[in-house]
């Protein structure tokens, strides 16, 4: 793993750790904006142009 994926990385899981409370509640919505807050990031982390090094 190269070295700037990692706080992309830790956000990511943060994101999906900060759902998981919200669905246990029922708390759709709260949920989903989590949950597309981490795809939003790993779609601009992860596709694109590498990091010219």
């Amino acid at each position: 793993m190269n070295s700037t994926y990692i706080f992309p990385s830790i956000l990511i899981a943060l994101d999906i750790g900060a759902a998981m409370p919200y669905a246990v509640k029922g708390n759709w919505r709260m949920m989903i904006y989590w949950l597309a807050a981490a795809t939003l990031t790993a779609c601009v982390t992860f596709t694109g142009k590498e990091v010219a090094q």
